[in-house]
């Protein structure tokens, strides 16, 4: 429990995300840290007992176990507990991680999400970060801000749960966007008229789920598109750049399977949105992807 600003947290994954939070609040806070899969000649965590008097449970896993996960640790969990979600995809029933923390876990103990700039190699080497944190009410959110307290993670509020979420989810597919078109050596004026069309197409869609337009407008969408859509170390800009070199057998991550997801369980009409149609077009035939660039770009001219 919260003993001078100290406070119990277990993190759930030791993936990228895992290790930046561990090294934002190794030196303040008590931590565990639970794998799914622990490294050989380690002992493993017991998860159940784990979550036992957690002040903090962080999410640091794809979206497709947190309900799972979530359902798992429900009986164990205290009232005061708080669990924070970082993922930016959607599971196997095509809902967010927010959607399927909210299923699993009803209104105790509460939850919220951090979403915006925090690439995690970035916050490993000491720069600053930037998120915003969807948090039901304002208690809550004061809590996440003494949890990151004296570390270079800056945060703000939103209670648009839902905006940000899609925020953070569908900028994941337009950034494979910006790698294909850097990929095909585009250019400058091209990234700009991406950037400028994707925040449209994007704001249309958050606002048909539920959320507000404005969601795309802050760090969860339009300062996470940036980082994700021109981060040399960026997972989907270099499946973008992939999918030009014809490399369909490694083309696979958080925004491939949304798209697969929004498809199949119908979230919206992609076809609405030609940019949006366009990244599930090159990922069905990725070989063409040059030819199916300039065939988009002559249909602006008519």
């Amino acid at each position: 429990m919260k003993t001078n600003n100290q406070f119990r947290v277990l993190i759930l994954g030791h993936g990228e995300m895992g290790r930046a939070m561990e090294y934002l609040l190794l030196r303040r806070h008590q931590l565990t840290i639970w794998e799914r899969h622990p490294k050989a000649g380690t002992t493993p965590v017991e998860l159940e007992s784990a979550a036992e008097e957690q002040d903090f449970i962080l999410f640091c896993l794809p979206a497709i176990p947190h309900f799972d996960l979530a359902s798992r640790l429900r009986p164990q969990l205290h009232r005061e507990c708080l669990c924070l979600n970082f993922a930016k995809g959607l599971d196997e029933r095509g809902r967010t991680a927010a959607q399927a923390m909210s299923a699993a876990l009803g209104r105790n103990p509460a939850f919220g999400v951090l979403y915006g700039p925090m690439i995690s190699e970035e916050i490993r080497a000491g720069r600053p970060a930037f998120a915003q944190a969807g948090t039901a009410n304002a208690e809550c959110y004061g809590r996440i801000r003494a949890l990151y307290a004296g570390t270079p993670l800056y945060l703000e509020h939103s209670a648009d749960i839902t905006g940000i979420s899609w925020a953070a989810v569908l900028k994941n597919v337009y950034a494979m966007l910006f790698g294909v078109a850097d990929e095909l050596n585009l250019g400058d004026n091209m990234r700009g008229y991406l950037a400028a069309s994707v925040l449209e197409e994007l704001e249309q869609i958050i606002a048909s789920l539920g959320g507000s337009p404005e969601a795309v407008r802050r760090l969860a969408g339009l300062g996470d598109l940036i980082t994700t859509a021109t981060s040399a170390g960026s997972h989907h800009h270099d499946l973008g750049r992939r999918l030009v070199r014809g490399q369909a057998e490694v083309i696979e991550g958080e925004g491939v399977h949304t798209l697969k997801m929004i498809r199949d369980h119908g979230l919206f009409d992609s076809r609405r949105y030609p940019l949006f149609d366009l990244i599930g077009s090159l990922l069905a035939e990725p070989t063409a992807a040059g030819s199916q660039m300039k065939k988009y770009l002559e249909q602006l001219l008519r």
